[in-house]
């Protein structure tokens, strides 16, 4: 069994949803990230996504496309963020996904990738534009290393498509809850249930479900029918506030603390 799938066994046996935060490395700066993934472990993260800055994220809303803007002007790279996250992971425990384009992995080499992020302290990879049928030599690469390759699904994933991708998964699924780009929302959508339910029909691996995930409520919404929820851009969009600021860290930990207030009483 990975990390992940340690994580994901806790949280089922304790019978609680899990929550997973994403960041983007080098936002405001590398010992911010730093910081901030060691904040969000004591907040109660159950697993952390760091985003790999790149230049043309188009499956990013404005919110994280300004975050990784602001990284690639002070020249953070993949390298440098698993040097951060190597340094975090000396005072934390909790598993850590790296989120990324397939542009900047290829660059950086996927046997390489595969050997330092372990090194690193990485469990999974999720490479947002990386389709199954071309997974094949990253899935073992990662497999040899003992970590895991998350994939993406979407409300418009064909029935072959995701059967495909249950075979190939490890880890959990990320249910994209729906079509578009990531950003903040008013409403959860009405195509993530069932969505879930497809899933579940073809793979036992847990899901987690990203992409508008905005407020507690939301949070407390998607655990009735998921193992977890993904925040990404409100807590970006917190970090871009809040940039500036000698309390940044502190205060993100308590808003992340804000979604999990109502953990147990719900569930």
């Amino acid at each position: 069994m990975s990390r992940i799938d340690d994580t994901f066994a806790e949280l089922k046996r304790s019978g609680r949803g899990g929550l997973l935060p994403f960041i983007t490395a080098g936002d405001p700066d590398l010992k911010t990230t730093e910081l901030l993934l060691i904040e969000l472990a004591k907040a109660g993260a159950d697993i952390i996504e760091v985003g790999i800055p790149f230049s043309d994220p188009v499956a990013d809303g404005k919110v994280i496309q300004r975050a990784s803007e602001r990284a690639l002007k002070k020249g953070v790279t993949l390298y440098d963020t698993l040097l951060c996250v190597s340094h975090a992971k000396k005072r934390i425990d909790v598993p850590i996904v790296l989120f990324s384009y397939l542009n900047p992995l290829l660059k950086f080499g996927k046997d390489r990738l595969a050997d330092e992020a372990k090194t690193a302290g990485v469990d999974a990879v999720l490479i947002t534009d990386l389709i199954p049928e071309e997974a094949g030599p990253w899935v073992a690469a990662f497999r040899d290393h003992r970590m895991d390759l998350i994939f993406l699904i979407a409300p418009t994933t064909s029935d072959e498509r995701l059967e495909l991708i249950a075979q190939q998964a490890s880890g959990f699924i990320y249910v994209v809850s729906r079509t578009g780009v990531t950003g903040e929302r008013n409403e959860m959508p009405r195509d993530a249930e069932p969505l879930v339910k497809r899933v579940r029909a073809v793979s036992d691996l847990p899901i987690a479900i990203g992409f508008g995930i905005s407020t507690a409520e939301h949070v407390r919404h998607v655990w009735r029918f998921a193992d977890a929820a993904v925040i990404g851009s409100a807590i970006v969009r917190r970090v871009e506030e809040l940039e500036g600021a000698t309390d940044l860290v502190p205060r993100l930990g308590e808003f992340a603390r804000s979604f999990l207030k109502s953990r147990g009483a719900d569930q």
